[in-house]
């Protein structure tokens, strides 16, 4: 996060944290918070925990009329309007490399920590139409996927 609002102060943005830290998530409220702060777009910093609500959240972001950005394809998928991050069938290819490993014998803390490797950005198209925006030619020619 704190990356994340350094990011945003060095082009001129000012950076409005929302966060759900406990069970069960009220992700309308989250919104409404948004909402109330006058948000104009949603950067969704990665947590595993609401990937099962990918699809809530794409469409509260399109209920809001904000434009989201997530860290991984399949929130895009779901409907938000664009992802850039590490690509998961990338990642797990490389988690299935360490679990034969440590089945051949090796010590999982001698195993060396890895970043990803391979990064995709994903752009859906439909949610850009229903948010009336266009995305340059110059963003779409660089995207590994378009959702048309």
């Amino acid at each position: 996060r704190r990356e994340a609002e350094k990011a945003a102060l060095g082009v001129g943005l000012m950076l409005q944290s929302v966060e759900l830290r406990s069970p069960p998530y009220n992700l309308p409220d989250a919104f409404r918070t948004a909402a109330r702060g006058r948000a104009e777009a949603l950067l969704l910093l990665m947590s595993p925990v609401f990937f099962p609500q990918r699809a809530q959240v794409a469409e509260l972001a399109l209920k809001s009329r904000l434009p989201s950005i997530c860290g991984l394809a399949q929130y895009a998928h779901a409907g938000a309007l664009m992802a850039y991050g590490a690509n998961l069938d990338d990642m797990f290819r490389h988690v299935a490399l360490y679990i034969d490993k440590i089945l051949k014998g090796a010590k999982p803390a001698d195993l060396p920590v890895e970043q990803p490797t391979k990064f995709e950005l994903v752009i859906n198209l439909k949610t850009a139409k229903a948010l009336a925006l266009t995305i340059p030619p110059s963003l779409l020619a660089r995207a590994d996927q378009v959702i048309e």
